[in-house]
């Protein structure tokens, strides 16, 4: 099966097309814009302020790579009415969230408010369009009632979530089906011209990722400081896959439902094949490996947060469906990520896009 995700048909799709990103100063909006940026799309980023030193975002407005920046909260309903109404966009891709699972416990409330009602609020600002717009909004593998029990879970599989950060999604999950069904009912789609699906990816590595009580930034930093690499879950499986990989996925979807919206309305699973659904333990020695040294110390706690220990993702949807498929094993995707954070600070954004450029021409 031949991908659709070239630089052609990417390229076809976006370059000069108004493009609204929501969280574009994250870890993986930042890859996001970046790609938007070869395709020769304009783009407009809303979001807060990124919480890292050393984040792509901050390479990219050293060199004024990103069109307009809006530094603000999705739930601040005014502000980004305004910025969503002034820009008239073609799509909305919305990446913005509260992503991280430990995080949810501390702050279990505003993960719900940020999730949940954030999510609402850029799509109600969508509904008050008077154009075409095509949205995508961005949830987890994590939507699902994981029942661990070496399930591939489907996009009609039902939703749950153990943790608040996990809950949260499969509330968004409800929140987009709803707006699908009151605001951009397909069978309305004439008068209406709003087209709404969502994409729901596994744990996403690459460079650039920062982020506290992740995996990859843990390996790095440890590494860096040639010190052993804590790990709290090694016999944790989750299904790893490069940035580029979902976000490609996210832009075939936004092409597809732009151009039949009747037929690409709805949830779509981006993830590995279930081969290269690896342990922690296992992305942590294939990593040590990539690096060309390092050791690792299991620091597990029968008192810490509950994480899930088995996640899998079926991925038949989006590769039947939209012709999107995995161009990267597990190995590979380790690989990439490492060489980019082995890159000095002066070439780190100008390996993102030789990344980027070579991922497209796989």
């Amino acid at each position: 099966m031949e991908s659709l995700v070239t630089m052609n048909n990417l390229e076809n799709a976006y370059r000069r097309k108004k493009v609204f990103v929501t969280g574009h100063t994250g870890f993986k909006g930042s890859w996001f814009v970046s790609v938007l940026r070869i395709l020769g799309a304009h783009v407009k980023g809303y979001a807060l302020e990124p919480e890292y030193e050393g984040s792509l975002f901050a390479h990219l407005t050293e060199q004024n790579l990103i069109e307009q920046t809006i530094i603000a909260d999705i739930r601040d309903k005014q502000k980004l009415n305004a910025e969503i109404e002034s820009f008239q966009p073609d799509f909305v891709f919305h990446l913005a969230a509260q992503p991280l699972v430990r995080r949810s416990y501390k702050i279990p409330a505003e993960t719900f408010e940020v999730n949940v009602v954030g999510t609402a609020n850029v799509l109600e600002a969508v509904t008050a369009l008077q154009k075409k717009c095509t949205v995508v909004v961005i949830t987890t593998d994590k939507v699902y009632e994981n029942k661990e029990n070496g399930t591939l879970y489907k996009e009609h599989d039902v939703l749950g979530g153990y943790d608040p950060y996990s809950a949260s999604k499969a509330c968004t999950e409800l929140v987009v089906n709803s707006f699908r069904n009151s605001f951009f009912n397909i069978q309305k789609y004439a008068s209406h011209q709003k087209a709404l699906a969502s994409a729901r990816a596994g744990n996403v590595i690459g460079g650039g990722d920062w982020s506290q009580d992740r995996i990859v930034p843990d390996i790095v930093r440890s590494l860096v400081a040639e010190l052993a690499i804590d790990v709290r879950s090694p016999h944790a499986v989750r299904p790893w896959q490069h940035v580029l990989e979902p976000l490609a996925g996210y832009l075939i979807l936004g092409a597809l439902l732009d151009a039949a919206p009747e037929k690409y309305s709805g949830a779509y699973n981006f993830g590995p094949q279930p081969k290269d659904h690896l342990s922690v333990k296992e992305l942590v020695e294939v990593s040590i490996k990539a690096w060309g040294e390092g050791s690792w110390n299991d620091i597990s706690d029968k008192n810490q947060p509950h994480e899930a220990n088995l996640l899998q993702l079926d991925i038949t949807k989006a590769m039947t469906e939209l012709e999107w498929q995995p161009k990267l094993d597990a190995a590979q995707a380790i690989e990439w990520t490492l060489n980019w954070y082995k890159q000095p600070d002066a070439n780190k954004l100008d390996f993102t896009f030789e990344q980027i450029k070579k991922y497209l021409a796989l």
